[in-house]
């Protein structure tokens, strides 16, 4: 399990300042959005540990959880892309992972490129788990 890198008042603190821009249809400041990205993804690997699945959220961060077959070379054969609006409203539950599919707002590839049971990471207010 790799070590937080951000604090999680810090994380918690950016999630939420993302979340009321997004809300308000403002630019989220760059920094803003960068640490809630990432201390979400964060989140992520240490809820659902593993090396199964990659999820990438450019040009933010890119991380490796869920247990399962471990991937060492090449290209992951299991990968979730997506951007960081959708990444921020996917953690939060403010939307579905079979919606951000289904509006293409995420892509997936693999059989097991899948975050329907690891989300939402957060209750909608950006504190704790959901």
């Amino acid at each position: 399990m790799a070590k937080r890198r951000i604090r999680a008042a810090d994380g918690a603190g950016a999630v939420r300042e993302a979340q009321q821009a997004i809300e308000a249809g403002e630019q989220v400041p760059r920094p803003v959005l960068a640490t809630a990205v990432r201390f979400l993804l964060e989140e992520l690997t240490e809820r659902f540990p593993g090396n199964t699945l990659e999820v990438r959220v450019p040009p933010f961060g890119a991380a490796q959880c869920v247990e399962g077959p471990r991937h060492t070379r090449g290209t992951p054969p299991n990968v979730i892309e997506c951007d960081a609006e959708t990444w921020i409203a996917l953690a939060l539950g403010q939307m579905s992972w079979q919606q951000a599919l289904a509006e293409h707002r995420a892509t997936a590839s693999g059989t097991r490129a899948d975050l329907t049971d690891q989300l939402p990471l957060m209750g909608s207010t950006g504190n704790g788990a959901a």
